[in-house]
């Protein structure tokens, strides 16, 4: 008598994919907890970038394997979408405007200006639309975060663009957290100066963290910082609005607002009613760590280190954008803080 009993392969084929995705999802889990052990003895590195480094060393130097890939592409978009989602439970509108309108202004100006002239410099240097874009993108507003959310909200950005645009961040916002206060300290900026320029020019959250803390302002600087995150929404809304004009033929086009920058936009609002748990804003800077360290880790395993040394064209505009932002930053404070 035969058995009535399925054999494996006749599970539904949901069941199947999520199986496909489990190796590299397991993948990201250890790189994770590598990077949180990392940052734990090495705190000036964040797990983002330690996850960035691990995912590109495992690609460039031992390989990514087939049975990794479904998972990697989960984190590096799935995942990423929810912890895009919940920065947004950071920001609480009330204290970026509390900071006063000269510290927003230096901000909005800063940033603008950065995000629009860097993609002209870009251009200039003979380098991708996709690639002048994600760069600007990622040093004007939130770094990966930023980067990784324009490509999701926009067409003609490839992976290549996209890792030549963390590499960016990950290498200039990492030498910031040594520069900007030795700077500081050579100028004669006031502790809320040092604050207000750190969050205004330095990419990554946990660069500006990293800095503050070490120089005693740890609450400015990351207000200030988060009061740039909030520009993320309408900065990814209006491209992607401008992609979409720009490309009326296509079948397929971004949407206006991507669902997952209206979720952020909406947790922001939901922490700014002030109707969250402290326990709750207390837990989601190391819940969004994690996923996007994780995320970071699948993005970084695209990123190809021979093809990045030979193109140096990327990292002359990384420099360029981040002395840009840096000055304008640095002049507003000087001016109005």
């Amino acid at each position: 008598m035969y058995s009535t009993a399925r054999v494996p392969q006749d599970r539904p084929p949901v069941d199947r994919l999520r199986d496909d995705r489990l190796p590299g999802v397991g993948a990201a889990a250890l790189a994770v907890v590598f990077a949180l052990v990392v940052n734990r003895f090495v705190p000036v590195l964040s797990p983002a970038a330690v996850a960035v480094v691990s995912g590109a060393a495992l690609a460039n130097l031992v390989g990514v394997g087939e049975r990794l890939k479904p998972g990697l592409r989960f984190v590096a978009k799935r995942v990423l979408r929810i912890a895009i989602v919940l920065l947004g439970l950071q920001i609480a509108v009330p204290q970026v405007l509390a900071l006063g309108w000269r510290t927003v202004a230096v901000v909005v100006v800063a940033t603008g200006v950065t995000f629009t002239v860097t993609p002209l410099i870009g251009r200039r240097l003979g380098l991708t639309p996709g690639t002048s874009l994600l760069v600007a993108t990622g040093v004007s507003i939130c770094g990966a975060a930023a980067i990784a959310a324009m490509r999701e909200s926009t067409d003609g950005s490839s992976d290549e663009d996209a890792a030549g645009a963390l590499s960016v961040v990950v290498l200039y916002g990492t030498a910031a957290i040594a520069v900007v206060p030795l700077a500081a300290s050579w100028l004669g900026l006031s502790a809320t100066q040092l604050g207000v320029w750190a969050g205004a020019a330095v990419h990554e959250v946990a660069q500006v963290a990293a800095i503050g803390a070490a120089s005693g302002v740890l609450a400015t600087a990351v207000t200030v910082k988060l009061g740039r995150v909030i520009l993320l929404a309408p900065i990814v809304a209006l491209t992607s609005y401008r992609h979409r004009v720009d490309s009326p033929g296509r079948s397929k086009r971004p949407p206006v607002i991507p669902l997952f920058v209206a979720g952020f936009l909406a947790m922001v609002a939901l922490r700014s009613s002030g109707l969250v748990p402290a326990a709750v804003t207390t837990a989601i800077p190391q819940v969004t760590n994690v996923l996007m360290a994780a995320a970071l880790f699948g993005l970084g395993t695209g990123i190809d280190a021979r093809a990045l040394i030979k193109g140096g064209r990327v990292l002359l505009l990384g420099a360029i954008a981040t002395g840009m932002i840096g000055a304008i930053s640095l002049a507003g404070v000087m001016l109005l803080v």
